[in-house]
């Protein structure tokens, strides 16, 4: 595999939601002008979520509302533009937009596992721009009431003229290994037998190499000597970045510390190949960058495919 295939551009492309790939046209988010010629345009299209958070699909595919079905007076923010056409987001479900009998209607992991990676990518977006929008009503400061602003990116207080802009919550998740085996932990309210790389947010003042060694050390007491940043993955439950990282560990003690995870364990690739084939280990599914890692690890150090090892397993 080349060095630019195998880049962490390259790598945080494959993870689920990291593939939206629009031009977000930031510098036109204040041109009311041109926001409304975008608006009006017959090649625009509106994502739509029901009160249920859910969004409308046809197979596997993303249904978007034309500016025709739309109403003028409906408030929308924009995302951006593909192949030229402008993309926004509906701020409330648009009551009698006709989405067809047989829509579906898909939460948003749903539309990771199900969607094409661009339309799966888009709806990450306008669903994690959505959930600041209506969680962000006052201003944290005075109280005021906030107005949006810059196409719905920016919330303005009136009272203070402080701006509030949208929420990002930085977490680093690892795959931890020591010689031939890699760290993988469980939560108690996981399903039975899902193990999973580790991971955590990033506090104040400290730095991604800083956290992935206070988390794995405050939750398995493992030592962390090394780590490399491997891709990242936008994961807006309900706005997070998940920065992913391969980590190298001094040695193999285990001392759960924090409450976090009720088991960690070493698995070997052969205790990994084994344990899925048999129904006796459960990993994280593709939509999660853990999946990722684990994948990358597997691969690198056994020349197993993850794929090929879950294919026809129990819980697959």
């Amino acid at each position: 595999m080349n060095s630019l295939r195998d880049s962490s551009a390259a790598r945080s492309h494959r993870n689920t939601f990291a593939a939206a790939g629009l031009e977000r046209a930031a510098e036109h988010r204040d041109d009311a002008g041109w926001l409304a010629a975008q608006r009006a345009s017959p090649r625009a299209r509106f994502v739509m979520f029901d009160p249920q958070q859910r969004t409308p699909a046809h197979g596997d595919r993303l249904h978007l509302l034309a500016a025709a079905q739309v109403p003028a007076d409906a408030e929308a923010s924009l995302l951006g533009l593909h192949d030229d056409a402008p993309l926004f987001v509906l701020h409330d479900h648009t009551a009698g937009a006709s989405v067809g009998d047989d829509a579906q209607w898909l939460s948003l992991r749903e539309a990771g596992l199900r969607l094409p990676a661009y339309e799966a990518g888009l709806v990450a977006y306008a669903h994690g721009l959505r959930n600041w929008q209506q969680a962000t009503r006052h201003c944290s400061f005075c109280g005021g009431a906030l107005q949006l602003v810059a196409a719905g990116h920016r919330a303005a207080c009136p009272q203070c003229g402080r701006l509030h802009f949208p929420r990002t919550d930085p977490a680093i998740i690892v795959v931890v290994e020591h010689d031939d085996a890699c760290l993988l932990g469980r939560q108690a309210t996981w399903r039975p037998r899902q193990y999973s790389t580790l991971a955590g947010f990033v506090e104040p003042g400290e730095s991604l190499e800083d956290a992935v060694r206070r988390e794995v050390r405050e939750e398995a007491g493992v030592q962390v000597i090394d780590c490399d940043y491997h891709s990242s993955q936008p994961w807006p439950f309900p706005a997070s970045l998940m920065l992913g990282f391969t980590a190298r560990a001094a040695a193999r003690d285990i001392s759960l510390g924090d409450g976090e995870l009720e088991d960690a364990r070493w698995f070997t690739p052969q205790h990994i190949v084994d344990g899925v084939r048999s129904g006796e280990l459960r990993v994280s599914p593709p939509l999660s960058i853990s999946h990722r890692l684990l994948e990358h690890w597997l691969r690198a150090r056994a020349d197993i495919d993850l794929a090929d090892v879950l294919r026809g397993a129990p819980d697959a």
